[in-house]
């Protein structure tokens, strides 16, 4: 087949290496021809393009993409990628992300060529300035009207659409998102290693949260809930793994609580090295207010820990409450303290939930199933065996 992915930014995050995964699986396992066009990879969350150059990749940037809107920018952007998809003339275009989502769509329906797009998490979600709420809600519609199938990286994301009035059920299909299993079932490196090298001790009971040091990414809720974990549970010490704009307030609100000696912070880490410190943690908590279905949920189910998590978007669709770890309110923080305490205190506990997550998702979450799935949904699109 020969497809265009097209998405926003390729920095380091979730969707960026789902979208990664299935150009490279496309490439390497298909011999597809595949294009994947996308804007600068700036930021401090880090950039996935070496990576996709490396593989051989054939990687085009639009220099005028940005995440934000800037009309002028994105007009540019949106007249570059037409002029680009005229000369590759695809069979499919594939889009990722929320702008990527509405721009690439416009671009292929005025070309004539069949999309795809995928939701990785919501353009348009709780306590948004209304303007922009209406407004996505808007793009939304009238671009699912111009795609052929609209993927969802969980239940509650097509849910989520379908109750915002945005196309109809047979528009929507779900493929979660895939991933590469076996380094968090064997991580490249001992546990105990890592571990020794980030500063714990062997007793210690390590409590990780995984992302952006951003808004709407929960850290504060985990922070909040330090002081009193700690009275009740003197070994539990917190890993946040992730750099962003917010790392000197988090900081400074842990040194004013005392609490320094409590946490370690990576600091931003390349995917490779994901699996073993997730393999370092002894639960694993994701306190997001805003996302698709969080990775690092079921990577730390298929790792063998217990999650933590608010019931956001697609969470419940793994983080199964009684059987997989705790599924709470979002924004409490005493049953975020309850849960860790508990879990902390009784390690056959964790380990239950954490073999019964590994034994539930991990062929689920193989990125070579995301890819043929999603191949699968190419061709019945164009009428030709995958």
């Amino acid at each position: 087949m020969k497809v265009v992915h097209f998405i926003t930014r390729l920095i380091i995050g979730g969707a960026q290496e789902n979208t990664l995964l299935t150009v490279e699986g496309q490439h390497n396992d298909y011999d597809d021809e595949v294009i994947l066009i996308t804007g600068p990879g700036l930021g401090p969350e880090g950039s996935l393009e070496k990576r996709a150059r490396d593989g051989g990749i054939d990687l085009r940037i639009i220099p005028e993409l940005k995440r934000n809107i800037f009309p002028w920018q994105d007009w540019l952007s949106y007249r570059r990628l037409v002029k680009v998809l005229r000369e590759i003339n695809p069979q499919i275009v594939h889009t990722h992300s929320s702008k990527a989502g509405i721009m690439g769509r416009a671009a292929a329906a005025k070309l004539g060529i069949p999309s795809v797009h995928t939701i990785h998490g919501a353009s348009f979600f709780r306590d948004q300035n209304p303007t922009a709420h209406r407004a996505y809600i808007s793009m939304e519609k009238w671009a699912t009207k111009k795609s052929a199938k609209t993927i969802s990286v969980c239940d509650a994301m097509t849910k989520q659409y379908l109750d915002a009035g945005i196309g109809k059920p047979e528009d929507y299909i779900t493929i979660y998102s895939g991933m590469e299993v076996e380094p968090f079932i064997n991580p490249p490196r001992s546990r105990e290693e890592v571990r020794k090298e980030l500063g714990f001790k062997p007793e210690d009971i390590v409590v990780g949260k995984i992302a952006r040091l951003f808004e709407l990414k929960g850290h504060e809720f985990v922070i909040q809930a330090a002081k009193r974990i700690i009275n009740e549970q003197p070994q539990v010490k917190f890993m946040f793994v992730g750099n962003g704009i917010l790392r000197e307030q988090f900081e400074q609100e842990i040194a004013s609580a005392g609490l320094s000696e409590s946490f370690v912070f990576t600091g931003l880490v390349p995917p490779q090295q994901v699996p073993e410190l997730i393999g370092a943690m002894d639960i694993v908590v994701h306190t997001s207010l805003r996302e698709g279905l969080a990775r690092v949920l079921p990577q730390g189910l298929i790792a063998g820990k217990p999650v933590i998590s608010y019931d956001v978007d697609g969470a419940r669709e793994v983080a199964i409450n009684g059987e997989t770890g705790f599924l709470l309110p979002p924004e409490t923080v005493t049953e975020l303290e309850d849960a860790i305490i508990q879990l902390a205190a009784d390690p056959a506990l964790r380990e239950k939930y954490g073999k019964a997550g590994q034994g539930k998702f991990t062929d689920q979450f193989r990125h070579q199933t995301m890819t043929r799935r999603i191949r699968e949904v190419y061709a019945e699109i164009l009428g030709i065996d995958p």
